[in-house]
């Protein structure tokens, strides 16, 4: 399994995240939510702690229902526990991957 650590507080690397994406110039607006980005950085996990505050919510709450979240980490982590959701191999078995692809 991939561990990668940082001594940042989840906050504070989420805001370095949304730094890089203003720097690549992405503009967050509300009505363009889920349309096209320049660039898409999202802190999804902080290892098995729990978070739940204004602007940032840990694990991702809808990191369980994304095929495309799932599939590239079940590759790099499949027995890691997404706590309060169960193992991310598990969490992929119970949804729907039809259209993801590798990018060779």
């Amino acid at each position: 399994m991939v561990e990668l650590q940082t001594r940042m507080v989840a906050r504070v690397l989420l805001d370095s995240l949304l730094e890089i994406e203003q720097r690549f110039g992405r503009v967050r607006r509300p009505e363009d939510r889920w349309g096209p980005r320049v660039l898409d950085l999202d802190l999804l996990l902080y290892g098995d702690e729990v978070i739940d505050e204004a602007g940032l919510s840990l694990p991702h709450p809808r990191l369980h229902e994304r095929a495309f979240v799932l599939v590239p980490l079940a590759e790099i982590a499949p027995g890691l526990t997404v706590p309060g959701r169960g193992v991310v191999r598990d969490l992929l078995a119970a949804v729907d991957t039809a259209g993801i692809e590798a990018i060779p």
